[in-house]
């Protein structure tokens, strides 16, 4: 029984991790985009800057991030906040993919929230 219980534990630590580890980065990305804007209008593709000015974007995509942050410390229904946090990663990694460089870091938080959604996934 105690075996049962320790690996119970180290999943639920997991999965504290993670989710925290995915929420300081949105958290981080929002806060920042909202004190220094220009530093991240490079990364809003030029196609969604001919629909709605980048500033906009940035506002909304930020309000967005925060609520997922909160969603994921929040732990409840992390299945589908995981998904959806490797979702926003994967819109980030693919139209700034010419800039592999910088967003090289976004690779590895896809597959942190990609363990998160196997994790948490329930037959």
């Amino acid at each position: 029984m105690a075996k049962n219980n320790f690996e119970q534990d180290k999943l639920v630590l997991i999965s504290f991790f993670l989710r925290l580890g995915l929420a300081i980065v949105f958290l981080y990305a929002s806060i920042s985009s909202f004190v220094t804007p220009t530093s991240w209008m490079g990364f809003v593709p030029l196609f969604i800057r001919n629909v709605i000015p980048g500033n906009i974007f940035l506002t909304i995509f930020s309000i967005y991030e925060i609520i997922l942050s909160l969603w994921l410390l929040s732990n409840k229904k992390i299945y589908y906040a995981s998904i959806l946090s490797a979702l926003t990663i994967l819109l980030i990694i693919f139209p700034n993919i010419s800039q592999l460089d910088i967003i090289f870091r976004d690779i590895p938080i896809f597959f942190s929230a990609a363990a998160l959604a196997i994790l948490n996934y329930k037959k």
